[in-house]
């Protein structure tokens, strides 16, 4: 994987001042409120940044699936616990031009092609007893341009979709160790025009100097995919870091239908942030009101291997509280 100092997209690295410290990030989707778990995670990432002499930067992924209002209630409940950020919050929607370059910088390169294929025809297609379960099976791969000019013709749009060279690519994580996963010919561009997380993730990273990622590791098998992508652009590859996630009783990721589990939701119940941070911090194993006083004792190396399970009766019980 490449080593070089991280780079502004296209930017050579010897252009970029080697002296600029790294960063981790927080990068949520304003689709709603923000849950205990998604706080977890951001506590977590925030105190991996500060805990390390970086700095912490804000990225709003409001590409799409968003609700109007939901980023400045998502930044207020962030400020609300004690994470604070450095820089201005950056906003995808006002990056378009950038990932738009990266797409054309591949296709160049001759490393992408248009799929006009449908999620049906994926899932159908994907049942076939080739490629890792889930990869895309290169259906659009060889298409000749008589063959893309048809498709187009019956009205068709295409994605465009990365040409890769390899099935698999191991990355690093700081929790998982060394971890090999596949890659596929993964989306760059919708059908719709907007950008793919995959790319997006890859540039934004880049640019912002972002060095680390904590993030769910929910995330952890579409890894790989974006390690491969940011070589093939010359990027450097952050080190990761995929923490457990917060789940219900069922083993299912936390959800609004699970109870109160947003923070306007305990502070309706007069629950205050302050409490919501004891509740994380005994999750980790930690006794502290603030982010503060968490940050003063964070260990990297004692983050648990398994998932918070939320008990049904809430995030707070007598023993809990100090």
């Amino acid at each position: 994987m490449p080593t070089s100092p991280p780079t502004s997209h296209g930017a050579p690295a010897s252009a970029v001042d080697s002296s600029r410290p790294g960063a981790g990030r927080y990068a949520p989707s304003p689709s709603g409120e923000l849950h205990v778990g998604n706080l977890r995670t951001a506590v977590l990432a925030w105190l991996f940044a500060r805990t390390s002499a970086r700095e912490f930067l804000i990225r709003v992924d409001d590409l799409d699936r968003v609700r109007p209002g939901a980023a400045g209630r998502q930044l207020d409940d962030l400020a609300a616990i004690g994470i604070d950020w450095d820089g201005p919050v950056v906003y995808q929607s006002e990056r378009l031009p950038v990932y738009a370059a990266a797409v054309a910088e591949l296709t160049a390169a001759e490393r992408t092609y248009e799929c006009f294929c449908t999620r049906r025809e994926i899932q159908q297609a994907a049942t076939a007893p080739h490629g890792p379960m889930g990869a895309y099976p290169g259906t659009c791969r060889q298409l000749t341009e008589a063959e893309r000019a048809a498709k187009r013709a019956e009205g068709r749009t295409g994605a465009v979709r990365l040409r890769a060279e390899v099935s698999e690519y191991e990355v690093t994580d700081l929790l998982h160790g060394r971890y090999r996963g596949a890659v596929d010919d993964l989306v760059l561009r919708r059908a719709d025009g907007i950008p793919a997380y995959n790319l997006t993730v890859v540039v934004d990273d880049a640019d912002q100097g972002v060095d680390q990622v904590v993030r769910g590791d929910d995330l952890l098998p579409s890894t790989p995919r974006q390690a491969y992508l940011a070589q093939l652009l010359g990027l450097t590859v952050p080190t990761y870091a995929h923490v457990p996630l917060v789940l219900n009783e069922e083993g299912k990721r936390l959800a609004k239908r699970d109870g109160a589990v947003s923070l306007s939701d305990q502070r309706a119940l007069g629950n205050t942030p302050d409490d919501v941070v004891a509740a994380i911090a005994d999750s980790l194993g930690y006794t502290a009101r603030t982010t503060a006083e968490l940050r003063e004792v964070f260990d990297p190396t004692r983050i648990p291997e398994k998932p918070w399970i939320l008990e049904p009766i809430g995030l707070f019980r007598p023993d809990r509280c100090p």
